[in-house]
This record gives C-alpha cells, structure tokens and sequence, in this order.
C-alpha cells in the first residue's frame, strides 16, 4: 500500500550558515530581524525561556548546561516554563530542573504564562524582555509601553547570566 517516497524537487538550494552570527527578532516584529552584533550589550529586565516554543527538552539541556554552576544576573528576571509535563519531569528527573533553580532561575509548571501577558512574567512600561517564544507584538507581554526581543535558547542563557543581549558563542 505505501511504498519509498522518492520526492523530485523543482530545485533544491543548499545555503551555508555556518558564517550566520546569531539573529534576534527584535521589537515590535518578528521579521524585524538582525545579526545579534547589532543589538549585543542592551539591557534586559526578564529572560523568558518557555512556553510551547523553545522549551523543548534539548533547548533547557542547552540552557541547564550553560547555566550549570553559574548565577544569572542578580537584576534580570529569569523564567522557564518547560512545554510539557512531560518535559518538566524529565528535565526534573535528569537533574535539569535543580541547575536552573541553584543558577537563580523561577521554573514554572507548563502552559502560556509570562508568553501571553496575563501571569508569570508580566512586563511593565519601559522593562525589556529576551525570549525564546514566537512572538513579539506590542503588548504581548504585558505593557504595550514594553520591548520583546526574540532569540535562542543559548542566547537567553548567555543574556540571562550578564543581564545584557549576549552572544552565546562565549558561553558554549
């Protein structure tokens, strides 16, 4: 009944990113994109790591590993809200879940939270967030007088530890 799937493509382009330096999605689009170098040493009041984008197992791992042993900066707000139940347990169960609360992070049980402006991570007029989720509309994380940027897991780690957008290459 099903057989290989052998697919003919029109044509098939290979790109070579590995010159790509880390991109930041940043306020107030998401196709407001540019090389982090452009927007590295801003200042970040909260890093949300979560939701269901980025929040994956192997994006905490990234973030676990980055942090493990360190304390993130003393005046940014760290969230991570795993994507699942799943995921929460086994980033508990493998020992995830203890490096990000010994670094300084808030670990919060799965669902929308800071990402939808309504609990968890609430923005305030003129506070910064760097996060991993997929969007970064005006008022989407609660003051419409606020700034999301949007980037990795490894570059919300880095920024999480100086407070400041960071290149993550530094840190891996």
């Amino acid at each position: 009944m099903f057989g290989p799937v052998n697919p003919h493509y029109e044509r098939v382009v290979e790109i070579d990113v590995s010159t790509l330096s880390p991109q930041v999605a940043c306020h107030p689009d998401v196709d407001h994109v540019k090389p982090l170098e452009q927007v590295e040493g801003l200042e970040i009041n909260e890093v949300y790591i979560g939701t269901c984008t980025n929040a994956r197992y192997e994006d905490i791992e990234i973030v676990a590993n980055m942090l493990k042993g360190k304390k993130v900066n003393q005046f940014t707000r760290v969230i991570v809200t795993p994507a699942s139940e799943r995921i929460y347990k086994k980033a508990m169960q493998n020992g995830l879940i203890e490096i990000l609360l010994d670094a300084g992070c808030t670990v919060t049980g799965s669902g929308c939270g800071a990402c939808i402006g309504r609990h968890g991570g609430i923005l305030a007029a003129g506070e910064r967030a760097l996060t991993t989720m997929n969007r970064n509309f005006i008022g989407r994380m609660g003051s419409p007088l606020s700034e999301i940027y949007l980037a990795s897991p490894a570059t919300a780690a880095a920024t999480a530890l100086t407070g400041r957008i960071t290149d993550p290459r530094g840190y891996l």
